[in-house]
């Protein structure tokens, strides 16, 4: 067989890894003397490596983050009430194996949102799936499945992702019933799957936004006692940014 009807074969079998590398690979095997046993090692690793790729964009793209944030760009200089060894903690995703909350609790601008996609695009290089959404819109969606009558099919989906972000929780009070859908979401998902909040309310404060008693026992129950918690602090990004820009433009 020659190497045109052997790379015929890989593309009918999907094997795009191994096509793309396939002459270079037999070139560098042929050079370096290389066993079978090698050269077909080499071969499973670059398929391996391009599926592992094509998975985690597939990830990122179904997690629909609203930046691109990354730990790379996170300004440590500021003292945000969170410390670069806690982050690190956080990366090794032992609470996600623990499915326990998160909870990143502070004002505007002092970088919640942005810390929480950072840890969910790593959780995505990490063959973890993830789901990013702001609260309002979050509840909104649920509002109209409701009418559609595919409630329930929502929230097996919203159950089943490994790491569920509601993003600016509290900007505005939940109706009885939004409320009642948190409290279940929250307890399927509490058995096998972690949630990350960022919100400018304390859990003190929730029931100013969920006022009823019997719901938000439950959901503070469960949330004081297995969550993670960080009161994120500082001064606004947006602040920092535009003094950067004024300062620059001061000193061209």
């Amino acid at each position: 067989m020659n190497l045109e009807s052997i790379k015929n074969q890989l593309q009918e079998l999907s094997f795009i890894g191994m096509l793309g590398s396939i002459e270079t690979e037999l070139e560098v095997a042929k050079k370096n003397d290389w066993s079978f046993e090698d050269l077909i090692s080499k071969l499973l690793q670059t398929e391996k490596e391009f599926r592992d790729e094509i998975l985690i964009l597939r990830r990122v793209k179904a997690a629909r983050f609203k930046k691109r944030a990354s730990l790379e760009d996170f300004d440590w200089a500021a003292k945000r009430g969170i410390t670069k060894q806690q982050v690190m903690d956080l990366m090794t995703l032992k609470w996600v194996e623990q499915s326990r909350p998160l909870l990143l609790i502070g004002q505007t601008g002092v970088g919640k949102s942005y810390l929480a996609e950072a840890i969910g695009r790593h959780a995505c290089n990490k063959k973890r799936s993830v789901l990013f959404k702001d609260s309002t819109e979050l509840f909104l969606q649920i509002q109209e499945a409701r009418r559609l009558n595919r409630y329930l099919s929502m929230r097996e989906r919203l159950s089943r992702v490994d790491i569920l972000i509601i993003d600016d929780f509290g900007m505005r009070k939940l109706s009885s019933t939004e409320a009642q859908d948190l409290k279940e979401l929250l307890e399927i998902r509490s058995l096998t799957k972690s949630t990350i909040f960022t919100t400018q309310l304390p859990l003190s404060h929730w029931n100013e936004v969920i006022e009823d008693e019997v719901i938000i026992e439950p959901i503070i129950d469960l949330l004081e006692h297995s969550s993670i918690k960080f009161e994120m602090k500082g001064e606004s990004y947006r602040k920092i940014k535009a003094k950067k820009l004024d300062q620059q433009s001061q000193n061209p």
